[in-house]
């Protein structure tokens, strides 16, 4: 407890600035937690699922009673099940709807990222902005004839520094956030339009075998 009081006391020397860093670092936190609980929890594509979509010629009937089981919050759940229920349709209204509804899931899994990226930018530059004021408070305590005041000055320095370093490190964490969910994002839409390539490509060997109907004399 009492390394937790001697912290908050160091950081205080940071200066005004210090309070909207700290905004930003809750900011950050609440993001990261959010995307960390959607990606673990709903955007994790079932072997299940994968194996069965990859399957030569499975049934629809399967597809359905699979993606049951994967829940209806599941992202690649309600990718396949935007395929099978419209598959009596044509072929390009579905690949068109299948776009649609992976731009609806895309928007689902970036968001709040454009905040991280923002205050990958933001958090160095209010750590500059306490740099400046840290070392014009410093300045101004140094007369013509000298230093006037020496644990002014340092007072002034060390809030230079811890407003530079608390920015600085809230952005690192915050551009690692970014990239990692940046990344995922991407590989859950390329899984998605590999699901969709195989979903319509089983929907086209249903076609090529289905029997026309005779037409009548």
């Amino acid at each position: 407890m009492q390394e937790l009081i001697e912290s908050w006391h160091a950081l205080q020397l940071g200066g005004p600035t210090l309070y909207p860093l700290l905004f930003l670092a809750l900011m950050a936190l609440v993001i990261l937690l959010d995307r960390t609980w959607i990606f673990w929890g709903f955007i994790r594509l079932p072997r299940s699922l994968d194996q069965l979509v990859s399957t030569y010629g499975f049934t629809w009937e399967s597809l359905d009673e699979e993606i049951r089981r994967t829940g209806e919050r599941n992202y690649y759940g309600r990718f396949c099940r935007n395929i099978l229920d419209h598959r009596t349709r044509p072929l390009w209204w579905i690949e068109s709807r299948a776009q649609d509804q992976a731009q609806i899931l895309e928007k689902g899994m970036g968001r709040g990222l454009w905040v991280l990226e923002t205050i990958v930018t933001a958090a160095p530059l209010l750590g500059l902005l306490g740099t400046i004021t840290g070392m014009m408070h410093a300045f101004n305590l140094i007369g013509g004839n000298g230093l006037v005041d020496p644990s002014g000055v340092t007072g002034g320095v060390a809030q230079a520094l811890i407003a530079t370093a608390v920015g600085i490190f809230i952005a690192l964490i915050a551009l690692f956030g970014f990239n990692f969910f940046s990344r995922q994002q991407t590989h859950a839409l390329e899984e998605m339009e590999r699901l969709g390539t195989h979903l319509l490509d089983n929907l086209r060997l249903g076609y090529e075998f289905s029997v026309p109907e005779q037409e009548s004399p």
